[in-house]
């Protein structure tokens, strides 16, 4: 048995590609440092030489995976790696079906409308339709978002299975970002059962003073939320009448959204 197990790992260590381990290490550091980093740093935190992680970064930028920023000479992902997500998440036309309405959403509300999904630990940005007011909000695709005061956030965590929703709060840490965010677990799940009887979420200034944020969960035609679209606009635009008003159209285009995915029945009314 000892020879046998021997043998296996001999065959495995023979089958590693270590500049494709390092390639893909360079991927992973990058997602979690949006601003990006230099070679310098990579190389440093990655522990490679300086030669190889130039030619995996170089390779990377010629593929279109990484962008140099020859100002800040600081190396970033790209929205390439946005498609590959997709279809991990066996969602490959959803896109297609979001930006649509995203835009008549849009022209509608007149706040800029956006469309993010859940990550590793929170969620994930993936793409807008800009507002219409002269000051609008404008996010970068792949900006993580979290998962205890934002409204897609809210939206998207009321309606996972509860095994999955409890992965989820085990790497919360509830961030105080001021006196309206939520920082405990109790209150949280209070908040998502109210999620639930209203059919979309509120971040009523919980990360940022001065802003809200309505959001509404897209299913899949298995029931499982496969993403959230929500509105962000300064408070004195967002009076409590507009906010009632554009919850529900929010609402309506969430439930739109996962009728073409296939889910069926719509959202609780």
């Amino acid at each position: 048995m000892e020879t046998q197990m021997s043998n296996v790992e001999k065959t495995d260590e023979n089958y590693k590609v270590p500049n494709l381990e390092k390639g893909i290490a360079v991927l992973e550091y990058l997602s979690y440092n949006s601003e990006g980093r230099t070679l310098q740093e990579i190389k440093q935190a990655l522990d490679i030489s300086q030669t190889t992680a130039y030619r995996i970064l170089n390779t990377l930028v010629r593929l279109e995976y990484l962008y140099f920023e020859d100002k800040t000479k600081r190396y970033q992902i790209t929205r390439k790696l946005l498609t590959l997500g997709f279809c991990s998440l066996k969602e490959h036309n959803l896109l297609e079906i979001v930006l649509p309405k995203l835009r008549d959403l849009r022209d509608i509300l007149k706040e800029t409308v956006c469309f993010g999904v859940l990550g590793n630990e929170k969620g994930i940005f993936i793409e807008q339709a800009q507002g219409l007011h002269a000051f609008h909000f404008v996010l970068a695709p792949g900006k993580p978002f979290e998962l205890h005061c934002s409204a897609p956030g809210k939206a998207i965590m009321a309606y996972l299975p509860n095994t999955v929703r409890d992965r989820y709060l085990s790497y919360m840490q509830f961030q105080r970002f001021n006196a309206n965010t939520i920082t405990d677990r109790d209150t949280y799940l209070k908040e998502l059962e109210k999620v639930r009887e209203n059919g979309y979420a509120l971040d009523n200034e919980e990360e940022m003073s001065g802003v809200i944020c309505i959001g509404s969960v897209i299913l899949n035609y298995t029931g499982y939320p496969c993403g959230a679209i929500w509105i962000s606009g300064p408070k004195d635009r967002l009076s409590d009448s507009v906010v009632e008003e554009s919850a529900q159209m929010i609402r309506k285009y969430a439930k739109i959204i996962s009728a073409e995915l296939g889910y069926s029945p719509m959202l609780k009314d």
